[in-house]
């Protein structure tokens, strides 16, 4: 699914807009693409111009959603289908995405892109094949391109995140120039295509799964010793796991992971919000 170029509108950004056009300025400059770049707008009292295109002004915007031209109109950047899936603004830029208002990625201290940034940095992935198991808004991937991996193999289950990317411009675009024909997005349930991958063929793994509960074959055993067969001796490893169930149930989710990689053949250690560990 190829990325889209419409203008993406924030609350924010349409009363800087609306702001603008009330104040009697015929052009007015920011970000339609959440902060990736700046650019100008001209501004008519029914209308604005932007790229060549004439557009509505919205009205009756939510907070914490993000609106993008459907050809139409400014509709939510969300799907239902089973679950809402929605894309969701942040300070910083970069939106995160939730699932039944559960947010999928850290934002309250730092920009979701840092923080995959950090977590890209433990596996030193230049030059290597990434197995990229959780995809999401493929921010480990987009890390990986600008730190120089060699090959990413990212995987992603759910078709609405799919569509959630082809709308968010801080999402890797696997037929963009700038991939390189390096990122190799699929959508599959990696539980199952890692069958197909032969002994120590990848350098190195990023595994940021969903929630114990809603996704637990990919904290098993059986998965992790797939995970040890597929990863070359002395590989890395960085599985997010966060601390979910600590303060009301007592599980330590971070140790139980660390002891089952350990079993597959891991030497494994507690890093960051998760696991790093390196194949024996």
């Amino acid at each position: 699914m190829s990325h889209r170029s419409g203008p993406l509108l924030t609350r924010s950004v349409t009363e800087s807009l609306l702001q603008a056009r009330d104040a009697g300025i015929d052009e007015w400059r920011g970000s339609l693409d959440l902060g990736i770049s700046e650019g100008n707008a001209s501004l008519e009292g029914e209308s604005w111009q932007w790229r060549g295109q004439h557009y509505p002004y919205p009205s009756r915007l939510k907070e914490r959603t993000i609106y993008h031209w459907d050809g139409d109109a400014f509709a939510p950047v969300s799907r239902f289908s089973g679950a809402l899936i929605k894309l969701v603004p942040t300070a910083w830029g970069p939106p995160t995405f939730e699932i039944d208002g559960i947010k999928m990625l850290p934002t309250a201290k730092t920009s979701p892109f840092e923080d995959a940034r950090r977590k890209v940095a433990l596996i030193a992935p230049r030059g290597k094949v990434v197995l990229d198991t959780c995809a999401g808004l493929g921010y480990f991937a987009a890390c990986c391109l600008e730190a120089g991996a060699a090959h990413i193999h990212s995987f992603e289950k759910n078709a609405d995140v799919l569509w959630l990317r082809t709308l968010n411009p801080w999402s890797p675009d696997p037929d963009a120039p700038a991939s390189g024909g390096r990122l190799q997005l699929s959508h599959a349930d990696v539980s199952q295509a890692i069958m197909q991958f032969a002994d120590a063929s990848v350098d190195a793994v990023l595994h940021d799964p969903p929630r114990f509960g809603i996704a637990g074959e990919l904290y098993s055993q059986v998965f992790y010793d797939q995970l040890a067969r597929v990863l070359r001796r002395g590989g890395r490893l960085f599985h997010y796991t966060g601390s979910p169930n600590k303060l009301t149930s007592g599980r330590d989710v971070p140790r139980e992971v660390t002891g089952r990689l350990e079993k597959a053949g891991f030497k494994a250690q507690l890093a960051l919000d998760g696991v790093l560990a390196t194949r024996r």
